[in-house]
């Protein structure tokens, strides 16, 4: 399901579909647009939950990361940015012009290691991770 203004994923929305009914999994999938960490209540669990660059983008990341380690019944990935200073140095210069644009968004750099402990906490543990130069990508499964 998707909502009517789902903005800027035309590409990725056409490619999903087309690897799903390739595979068969059309009808096994099912997608919401909303605020999961507020509305995660009204979200069945799912085998895989997927976060994909998007904890950066939310101020209240134990709430988001919380929630989505709660939904996954088998695994959880999520990728998210380095701390690192050339990362610090491009989110401090983003969320300074998104202010002089008078821009409500903005960036946030968590501590990968607060990430990986919230996660924990709701029993998941690590089984990959690996660092690019910008995005660290991590799998978890649920604790047996």
């Amino acid at each position: 399901m998707f909502h009517a203004r789902e903005p800027r994923l035309g590409p990725y929305r056409t490619a999903c579909h087309s690897t799903l009914h390739e595979h068969g999994f059309d009808d096994r999938v099912g997608r919401k647009v909303l605020d999961f960490a507020q509305a995660g209540g009204s979200v069945d669990p799912a085998d895989f939950v997927v976060l994909n660059r998007v904890l950066c983008c939310y101020p209240d990341m134990p709430l988001l990361a919380g929630a989505a380690a709660d939904h996954a019944r088998r695994a959880l990935v999520l990728t998210f940015p380095n701390d690192r200073w050339w990362t610090r140095l491009a989110f401090t210069l983003v969320n300074a012009s998104l202010r002089v644009a008078r821009r409500q968004f903005r960036i946030f750099l968590h501590p990968p290691a607060s990430i990986l402990a919230t996660a924990e906490r709701h029993g998941l543990r690590r089984t990959f991770s690996e660092s690019g130069r910008i995005w660290h990508v991590v799998a978890m499964e649920r604790a047996a």
